[in-house]
Protein backbone atom coordinates (compact mmCIF):
# COMPACT_ATOMS: atom_id res chain seq x y z
CA UNK A 1 0.00 0.00 0.00
CA UNK A 2 1.44 3.40 -0.93
CA UNK A 3 1.61 6.37 1.43
CA UNK A 4 -1.49 8.09 0.00
CA UNK A 5 -3.60 4.99 0.58
CA UNK A 6 -2.15 4.51 4.09
CA UNK A 7 -2.96 8.14 4.91
CA UNK A 8 -6.50 7.77 3.55
CA UNK A 9 -7.03 4.57 5.55
CA UNK A 10 -6.05 6.44 8.71
CA UNK A 11 -8.56 9.19 7.85
CA UNK A 12 -11.26 6.56 7.25
CA UNK A 13 -10.53 4.75 10.52
CA UNK A 14 -10.54 8.01 12.47
CA UNK A 15 -13.86 9.02 10.90
CA UNK A 16 -15.42 5.61 11.61
CA UNK A 17 -14.33 5.89 15.24
CA UNK A 18 -15.82 9.38 15.45
CA UNK A 19 -19.11 8.06 14.03
CA UNK A 20 -19.19 5.30 16.63
CA UNK A 21 -18.41 7.79 19.38
CA UNK A 22 -21.18 10.16 18.22
CA UNK A 23 -23.65 7.28 18.50
CA UNK A 24 -22.50 6.48 22.02
CA UNK A 25 -22.36 10.01 23.46
CA UNK A 26 -25.63 11.39 22.10
CA UNK A 27 -26.48 12.82 25.53
CA UNK A 28 -23.09 14.51 26.10
CA UNK A 29 -23.12 17.65 23.93
CA UNK A 30 -19.68 18.90 25.01
CA UNK A 31 -18.12 15.62 23.91
CA UNK A 32 -20.12 15.69 20.66
CA UNK A 33 -18.78 19.21 19.94
CA UNK A 34 -15.20 18.03 20.46
CA UNK A 35 -15.78 15.07 18.13
CA UNK A 36 -17.15 17.47 15.50
CA UNK A 37 -13.98 19.52 15.83
CA UNK A 38 -11.81 16.42 15.40
CA UNK A 39 -13.73 15.33 12.29
CA UNK A 40 -13.41 18.85 10.92
CA UNK A 41 -9.66 18.65 11.59
CA UNK A 42 -9.48 15.62 9.29
CA UNK A 43 -11.56 17.40 6.65
CA UNK A 44 -9.46 20.57 6.57
CA UNK A 45 -6.29 18.47 6.24
CA UNK A 46 -7.77 16.60 3.29
CA UNK A 47 -8.88 19.88 1.68
CA UNK A 48 -5.45 21.40 2.24
CA UNK A 49 -3.78 18.44 0.53
CA UNK A 50 -6.24 18.59 -2.37
CA UNK A 51 -5.27 22.21 -3.06
CA UNK A 52 -1.67 21.14 -3.68
CA UNK A 53 -1.39 20.50 -7.41
CA UNK A 54 2.19 19.19 -7.18
CA UNK A 55 1.56 15.54 -6.31
CA UNK A 56 5.18 15.08 -5.23
CA UNK A 57 4.71 17.85 -2.63
CA UNK A 58 1.40 16.33 -1.52
CA UNK A 59 3.08 12.97 -1.06
CA UNK A 60 5.89 14.62 0.92
CA UNK A 61 3.38 16.09 3.40
CA UNK A 62 1.60 12.75 3.68
CA UNK A 63 4.95 11.04 4.33
CA UNK A 64 5.57 13.57 7.12
CA UNK A 65 2.30 12.52 8.76
CA UNK A 66 3.16 8.84 8.49
CA UNK A 67 6.60 9.54 10.00
CA UNK A 68 4.98 11.39 12.93
CA UNK A 69 6.35 14.73 11.77
CA UNK A 70 4.69 18.14 11.58
CA UNK A 71 3.85 19.40 8.10
CA UNK A 72 6.26 21.97 6.73
CA UNK A 73 6.30 23.91 3.48
CA UNK A 74 9.11 25.81 1.79
CA UNK A 75 9.25 29.57 2.21
CA UNK A 76 10.33 32.04 -0.45
CA UNK A 77 13.75 32.13 1.23
CA UNK A 78 14.31 28.38 0.90
CA UNK A 79 13.58 27.57 4.52
CA UNK A 80 10.75 25.43 5.92
CA UNK A 81 7.83 26.74 7.93
CA UNK A 82 5.25 24.79 9.88
CA UNK A 83 1.79 24.42 8.34
CA UNK A 84 -0.55 25.54 11.11
CA UNK A 85 -4.15 24.61 11.84
CA UNK A 86 -4.91 28.26 11.14
CA UNK A 87 -3.41 27.95 7.63
CA UNK A 88 -5.53 24.90 6.86
CA UNK A 89 -8.75 26.24 8.38
CA UNK A 90 -8.45 29.59 6.62
CA UNK A 91 -7.83 27.91 3.27
CA UNK A 92 -10.78 25.58 3.82
CA UNK A 93 -12.94 28.52 4.89
CA UNK A 94 -12.11 30.35 1.63
CA UNK A 95 -13.28 27.31 -0.30
CA UNK A 96 -16.24 26.24 1.83
CA UNK A 97 -17.23 29.40 3.73
CA UNK A 98 -18.22 27.91 7.09
CA UNK A 99 -15.36 25.86 8.50
CA UNK A 100 -13.72 28.63 10.52
CA UNK A 101 -16.75 29.27 12.73
CA UNK A 102 -17.41 25.58 13.37
CA UNK A 103 -13.71 24.95 14.01
CA UNK A 104 -13.47 27.78 16.56
CA UNK A 105 -16.66 26.68 18.30
CA UNK A 106 -15.34 23.11 18.49
CA UNK A 107 -12.00 24.30 19.87
CA UNK A 108 -13.81 25.60 22.92
CA UNK A 109 -14.60 21.95 23.72
CA UNK A 110 -11.21 20.50 22.84
CA UNK A 111 -9.38 22.87 25.18
CA UNK A 112 -10.54 23.36 28.73
CA UNK A 113 -12.57 26.54 28.87
CA UNK A 114 -15.66 28.13 30.37
CA UNK A 115 -17.61 26.53 27.52
CA UNK A 116 -17.60 23.30 29.50
CA UNK A 117 -19.96 24.99 31.95
CA UNK A 118 -22.71 24.90 29.32
CA UNK A 119 -25.31 23.83 31.89
CA UNK A 120 -24.94 27.29 33.49
CA UNK A 121 -24.08 29.58 30.56
CA UNK A 122 -24.49 29.19 26.81
CA UNK A 123 -21.08 29.01 25.07
CA UNK A 124 -22.76 30.08 21.84
CA UNK A 125 -23.48 33.48 23.43
CA UNK A 126 -19.76 34.05 23.97
CA UNK A 127 -19.05 33.94 20.23
CA UNK A 128 -18.80 37.18 18.28
CA UNK A 129 -22.09 38.03 16.51
CA UNK A 130 -20.56 37.34 13.08
CA UNK A 131 -19.59 33.81 14.12
CA UNK A 132 -22.99 33.18 15.67
CA UNK A 133 -24.55 34.33 12.42
CA UNK A 134 -22.27 32.06 10.35
CA UNK A 135 -23.11 29.03 12.47
CA UNK A 136 -26.84 29.75 12.47
CA UNK A 137 -26.80 30.29 8.71
CA UNK A 138 -25.03 26.97 8.23
CA UNK A 139 -27.36 25.10 10.58
CA UNK A 140 -30.42 26.56 8.90
CA UNK A 141 -29.25 26.07 5.32
CA UNK A 142 -27.99 22.50 5.71
CA UNK A 143 -29.96 21.19 8.68
CA UNK A 144 -33.25 23.14 8.99
CA UNK A 145 -32.69 25.13 12.15
CA UNK A 146 -32.61 26.31 14.84
CA UNK A 147 -35.29 28.89 14.27
CA UNK A 148 -34.38 31.16 17.17
CA UNK A 149 -31.71 33.83 16.66
CA UNK A 150 -30.60 33.17 20.26
CA UNK A 151 -30.75 29.38 20.64
CA UNK A 152 -29.80 27.60 23.82
CA UNK A 153 -26.80 25.31 23.77
CA UNK A 154 -29.16 22.31 23.93
CA UNK A 155 -31.03 23.59 20.86
CA UNK A 156 -27.76 23.80 18.95
CA UNK A 157 -26.57 20.45 20.27
CA UNK A 158 -29.64 18.77 18.74
CA UNK A 159 -28.04 19.43 15.36
CA UNK A 160 -24.60 18.00 16.21
CA UNK A 161 -25.33 14.50 14.82
CA UNK A 162 -26.51 15.97 11.50
CA UNK A 163 -23.54 18.33 11.35
CA UNK A 164 -21.27 15.35 11.97
CA UNK A 165 -22.91 13.38 9.16
CA UNK A 166 -22.41 16.32 6.78
CA UNK A 167 -18.75 16.75 7.70
CA UNK A 168 -18.12 12.99 7.54
CA UNK A 169 -19.84 12.77 4.15
CA UNK A 170 -17.75 15.63 2.80
CA UNK A 171 -14.61 14.04 4.25
CA UNK A 172 -15.42 10.79 2.49
CA UNK A 173 -15.61 12.65 -0.85
CA UNK A 174 -12.29 14.37 -0.17
CA UNK A 175 -10.67 11.07 0.75
CA UNK A 176 -11.90 9.60 -2.55
CA UNK A 177 -10.38 12.58 -4.36
CA UNK A 178 -7.07 12.11 -2.55
CA UNK A 179 -7.05 8.43 -3.51
CA UNK A 180 -7.53 9.37 -7.17
CA UNK A 181 -5.01 12.25 -7.04
CA UNK A 182 -7.73 14.86 -7.43
CA UNK A 183 -7.25 18.60 -7.01
CA UNK A 184 -9.47 21.16 -5.26
CA UNK A 185 -9.51 24.52 -7.02
CA UNK A 186 -8.59 27.53 -4.94
CA UNK A 187 -10.52 30.65 -5.95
Amino acid sequence: MDDINKFCEILKKRSAEHAEAMNRVHDLPGIMASILRQELDSMVRAIYLLTIRDLKERKRLIAQTLAGEIWTVPTGKGKQRKVTDKDMVELSNKLKGWTLSVYKFGCAFIHFSSSHDYSISNPFDSLPPSEQSDILEHLRYYHGGPHSDHPSFNEIAEFFPRVFEKIAGNLECYINSLESNGVENVA
